[in-house]
């Protein structure tokens, strides 16, 4: 007999097969039993009817729990009644292993409990569905930056510098000197993107942010593009581009995901070019009247973001903001050295930024009068410098959050369901 994975059962239609997984649930009733199997790929229900009591398939029927291992094998049928349309008539059934006394029953639960049992809460049909999104999310990404011919570059996870600030720093020794888990990629990127032209870099940042609001983890994943001689203008277009083409993919692909989380698709399906464009200077006035009690220099909290995301059904990029609230390595704009030429994304529904970046200083004085303000050790930055020295060139990028960007496609309201194993302050197991 063929084995075969769920999602691919279709293709198999009276045909004798093979599913090797897991006991999701099962009930009985007469003649007939019915268990519910997953595999990964998505649950079938595999059925078995007899007069008998003491059929040898209803006595392995009796002994599965949810969650036991097996081997089922039988014959393929469609049944529009029967979850994904199709259904399993039980020839066999071999049993891997009886799970006993599994945690997570078919009930409610306390989120400290399930996150507790995280490595198990995985299997459930909301959580496997927030991460299917997840999967098709990071796909979309990939495809999108090596379909224009992005070259795809790893950066270090261990640093001799701070990207974002020494505040949220994760220290650790390095041998006989100290090191830092990796805030971001994107130094390292204005280096490759001098030697490739367009490049970006895909892989986890950690900030020590002492932080326990719903959009926050420890641990992360960033995309972050780098495009040599771009300007802030082309970064908005090339970070617009990327999201709509996200959102294609997700609505065409996980639909069925969609609706297993009960998400609304119609607001991802309003998501349009272009994208409204405001600077910060016309920002704060508009949150003042609303209510907000910033102040001309104060960065955005979760309450702005949220008002912001009420004028729009598409994300929001604010850009000009005030240099002193920005990166060290953020250009100033040439008639307003006061702002820097940076572009925040904020995402509509109240999902707060999604994209962070702009255009960097290619100026060698001013990068290191920056570093010198910022108290940054230069010798820590001398390979960074470099760049400034031999062939220097204006260059901008920005930074995509997955974990974010998930929430805002799946509509979940805490970041900790959209990675597998969420890094969250005072929370490192399992």
């Amino acid at each position: 007999m063929t084995w075969v994975y769920i999602e691919d059962i279709g293709k198999h239609e009276d045909e004798d097969v093979e599913i090797r997984g897991w006991v999701y649930n099962k009930r009985s009733g007469g003649k007939i039993r019915f268990i519910l199997v997953r595999d990964g790929t998505g649950i079938l229900q595999a059925t078995v009817f007899s007069a008998d009591d003491q059929n040898p398939l209803f006595l392995k029927f009796d002994e599965l729990t949810q969650e036991s291992s097996l081997i089922v094998r039988g014959r393929v049928r469609e049944d529009k009644r029967a979850p994904g349309g199709y259904e399993l008539s039980l020839q066999d059934i071999e049993i891997i292993q009886v799970a006993k006394d599994y945690p997570i029953a078919l009930k409610e639960h306390t989120t400290p409990f399930l996150m507790e049992h995280r490595h198990l809460w995985l299997r459930s049909r909301k959580q496997h569905a927030v991460l299917q999104v997840r999967t098709e999310v990071i796909r979309a990404i990939r495809n999108f930056f090596d379909d224009r011919g992005f070259r795809l570059m790893d950066t270090p996870i261990l640093t001799p510098s701070a990207c974002e600030g020494t505040t949220t720093l994760f220290e650790t020794k390095y041998f006989d000197q100290m090191a830092y888990l990796s805030q971001s990629g994107q130094l390292y990127n204005e280096a490759t993107a001098a030697a490739f032209g367009k490049v970006y870099c895909f892989g986890p940042a950690f900030r020590a942010e002492k932080s326990k609001t719903r959009r926050h983890l420890i641990e992360f994943w960033m995309v972050e593009p780098e495009v040599a001689f771009a300007t802030l203008e082309d970064t908005i277009e090339l970070g617009q581009d990327l999201i709509l083409f996200i959102i294609e993919r997700v609505l065409k692909n996980r639909r069925a995901d969609l609706e297993e989380l009960e998400r609304d698709p119609k607001p991802l399906e309003a998501v349009s070019r272009p994208f409204p464009r405001i600077t910060y200077d016309e920002i704060v006035p508009r949150l003042q009247a609303k209510g907000s009690p910033i102040q001309y220099g104060d960065d955005f909290g979760a309450p702005e973001e949220g008002l912001i995301s009420e004028m729009s059904s598409s994300p929001v990029c604010i850009t000009h903001f005030p240099a002193a609230i920005k990166a060290f390595y953020m250009q100033p704009d040439k008639d307003r050295p006061d702002l820097a030429l940076g572009v925040d994304f904020m995402a509509p529904e109240s999902y707060g930024e999604i994209i962070g970046g702009g255009q960097r200083i290619h100026d060698l004085e001013l990068l290191e009068r920056r570093i010198r303000e910022h108290n940054l050790p230069r010798e820590a930055y001398a390979w960074y410098i470099d760049l400034r020295k031999y062939g220097t060139f204006p260059h901008s990028g920005f930074g995509l959050g997955v974990e974010r960007t998930v929430s805002w496609m799946c509509g979940i309201k805490h970041i900790r369901e959209t990675i597998p194993f969420p890094r969250l302050l005072y929370r490192i197991y399992p």
